[in-house]
């Protein structure tokens, strides 16, 4: 089967800029921003790592653009995702994190990121620096062919749910296997760009 570039809300569209990229890519210049520099691109760090993970953590049921608003919030109350400085928050962090409006305030997410942290902190102990790196990379999916698009696009996989078990066995909390791949999709495991659209392929997955 001819691969064929689908145009429109759908698959990939013209922005006021003139570059061709995924449709949702256009909504906004927050949007336009994050897709064209950050979405789809590699990430490897374990801080890094942990603040995706915890930001699609806090996404779930909401639009992402509202975690992109309140982006540079979220890292000045999560002590720029340092997980060693996040397992340390208490009783009063929680409090403070609950009267933040800057941040989403959730508590089961705000529980669940405090959690998470913590359970970094043990990987790390045990595995050494970049242990949270090398765990999420070794999850990265298998593509044959570039999506055309947006339907073409999983809402999870096979790889996104066996790491869901493999964090859930490890007391991580709040990242299930939709949420997962979505990470796994902003962190660069799998380039989920639509075809013709100009970022696909341009910094590959490693």
């Amino acid at each position: 089967m001819n691969a064929q570039i689908v145009l429109g809300d759908r698959g990939v569209q013209a922005g006021p800029d003139g570059l061709v990229r995924c449709a949702w890519g256009n909504g906004s210049q927050i949007y336009r921003d994050y897709h064209d520099r950050e979405w789809g691109r590699p990430v490897h760090g374990d801080s890094p790592i942990f603040e995706r993970m915890t930001l699609e953590a806090f996404q779930s049921g909401l639009s992402w653009l509202v975690i992109l608003r309140k982006r540079e919030n979220f890292r000045k109350a999560f002590a720029g995702f340092d997980p060693h400085a996040v397992a340390q928050f208490d009783d009063e962090d929680r409090s403070r994190l609950l009267e933040d409006a800057g941040i989403v305030r959730n508590r089961a997410k705000i529980d669940a990121a405090i959690n998470n942290a913590r359970r970094v902190v043990e990987l790390l102990d045990q595995e050494g620096a970049g242990a949270l790196d090398r765990l999420m990379w070794r999850y990265r999916p298998v593509r044959d062919q570039a999506p055309r698009e947006l339907g073409d696009l999983p809402a999870k996989d096979e790889a996104s749910s066996a790491l869901s078990r493999e964090l859930k066995t490890r007391g991580f909390k709040f990242l299930g296997p939709v949420t997962l791949y979505a990470g796994m999709q902003a962190m660069g495991l799998v380039d989920d760009h639509l075809l013709g659209c100009h970022r696909r392929g341009v910094e590959p997955a490693r």
